[in-house]
This record gives structure tokens, C-alpha cells and sequence, in this order.
């Protein structure tokens, strides 16, 4: 009788499979993203680095510009009192490696304060 040839062993198998699967995920694994070409750089560091001190009716905001391009601070207060005017200060230009002292005050007290930036 016409005997059939055995199949092949375990062992002698998984090198073919190993080297197909290496073959199939190579070009995926050292391919450069698609969205990593096309990606704008990241956006320049940007803004002084402010502290707000609150002492009763009366706020203090110190800026610290560390980065080489100048940015504008505002000091915004919101009294706690309804008839009290909330105020909203003038922009101060802060150049690279400067500090401003931003200063205002509520008639009774202060709800909130913070600063703003703009280029």
C-alpha cells in the first residue's frame, strides 16, 4: 500500500511560524506614525508664573516672567459684597525675566482675585 508521508513535527514547525509573524509585524512596528509627520511642533512655553496674596480687602498679585517672549497680566478682583464694584486692572506688559507687582482692593472683602495673560 501507498504509505503517506508523516506531518512534520511540532518543533520543526514554529521556526516557519515564528519568521511569518516577524515577516508580517516588522514594517508595523518600525513604520513612522502617519500623524507624526503632519504634527505641528509643540507650542512654545508661554506665561509669567503669578502668585495672589489676599490680606482682608486689599490683594496683591506678583508676576515672574521667566520665558523670552513678553506677556501682558491683568488683575480681575470680584468683591464678596453685591454693591461693591468688581474690578478688572489695567495690562501690564512683563518682559523676559521681569516681575510687576499688580495691586487692588474691595471696600469690605474679596471674594475672588486671579490673573489673566495675553500675548
Amino acid at each position: 500500500m501507498y504509505a503517506s508521508p508523516s506531518p512534520p513535527r511540532p518543533a520543526a514547525r514554529r521556526p516557519r511560524a515564528v519568521a511569518a509573524a516577524l515577516a508580517l509585524l516588522l514594517p508595523l512596528l518600525t513604520a513612522v506614525p502617519a500623524h507624526a509627520a503632519d504634527e505641528d511642533p509643540p507650542p512654545r512655553a508661554f506665561g509669567a508664573h503669578c502668585r495672589v496674596i489676599t490680606e482682608d480687602s486689599e490683594v496683591t498679585g506678583v508676576c515672574h516672567n521667566p520665558y523670552p517672549e513678553p506677556d501682558q497680566v491683568r488683575l480681575h478682583l470680584r468683591c464678596a459684597a453685591w454693591w461693591d464694584l468688581d474690578t478688572d486692572g489695567p495690562a501690564r506688559e512683563i518682559g523676559p525675566a521681569r516681575t510687576v507687582k499688580l495691586t487692588g482692593r474691595c471696600w469690605q472683602a474679596v471674594d475672588t482675585a486671579w490673573v489673566s495673560h495675553a500675548r
